[in-house]
């Protein structure tokens, strides 16, 4: 037997456990700015608007904390829409009311700008170490195919083929690195839908997140990931229970059908071999 048709039936024996839970493999980031107090990042507007990253609240926000903000120092805007009732007299005579969007903004300030308050702690972080022939696969896979690698910072992973992009969050985010080249191999794995590549874009035709479509090519990218990784010997029992956890997930979609799991496992194959570089 071949390593695919091995992770082939080594996942449907999992999933016919039972329920698998599935774990986030990175740990989260504050991205950008955000309020201090809610600790929730503000609107993409918002992050245009606003000059720094980081740590931003109101004045009664701060000096609810302790802050102080320096004299002279200036603030920022944050704009949010607001519904607003109007009511309106028609030409018959009747009133009617309307519920209409305006505009509004508050001033906030950067914790820069703000004295007797520290900076909240950075968010938990590993000190994970790269993986030789993992990376070796990444970066040759990126680099030959002329894809955009983003990895930073980042409470996501996705491909982007619009741009021919990978985002990854950081390396330091997983405790694991097995887990993070498992989802940096899952994006490669979408990567390969394009025409040029394995040529599933026919396919995806229509597809969007929760559908049938959507979720074969889920399937597709997590058991091509799946064979990477063992491939490479990085399985860990970890990353191989998640593995399958995503693919029931998926598969839920799909009515349970297991046969979509042996229908991905060739194009998963396909997809495999070309990251690989293997003929």
């Amino acid at each position: 037997m071949d390593v695919y048709s091995i992770v082939t039936e080594r996942i449907i024996h999992q999933l016919e456990q039972g329920y698998i839970p599935w774990k986030k493999p990175w740990v989260d980031c504050k991205e950008g700015t955000f309020n201090r107090i809610s600790r929730k990042p503000y609107s993409l507007l918002n992050q245009l608007l606003l000059v720094h990253d980081g740590e931003y609240a109101t004045y009664k926000q701060w000096e609810q904390i302790g802050g102080k903000i320096r004299k002279g120092e200036k603030s920022e805007i944050v704009v949010f829409w607001k519904m607003q009732e109007v009511t309106e007299k028609m030409e018959t005579g009747e009133i009617q009311v309307r519920n209409i969007p305006f505009l509004r903004y508050y001033n906030v300030f950067h914790i820069s700008q703000v004295e007797n308050v520290l900076p909240l702690e950075r968010e938990k972080r590993f000190d994970t170490d790269p993986i030789e022939d993992a990376e070796k696969v990444l970066r040759e896979y990126t680099e030959r195919e002329h894809i955009s690698l983003y990895i930073g910072d980042s409470n996501r992973a996705f491909y982007r083929p619009f741009d021919d992009s990978i985002t990854l969050p950081s390396l330091s985010q997983f405790e694991r690195a097995e887990e993070f080249y498992s989802t940096a191999f899952h994006e490669c794995g979408h990567s390969t839908l394009k025409a040029s590549r394995c040529d599933r874009e026919n396919e995806n035709k229509g597809a969007h997140f929760g559908n049938e479509g959507y979720s074969k090519e889920e399937l597709i990218a997590e058991i091509t990931s799946s064979a990477i990784i063992h491939s490479l010997g990085l399985e860990t029992l970890e990353t191989f229970q998640n593995n399958c956890a995503y693919i029931q997930n998926w598969l839920s979609v799909l009515k349970n059908d297991k046969k979509f799991i042996v229908s991905a496992t060739g194009k998963a194959e396909k997809a495999a071999k070309y990251i690989l570089n293997i003929q």
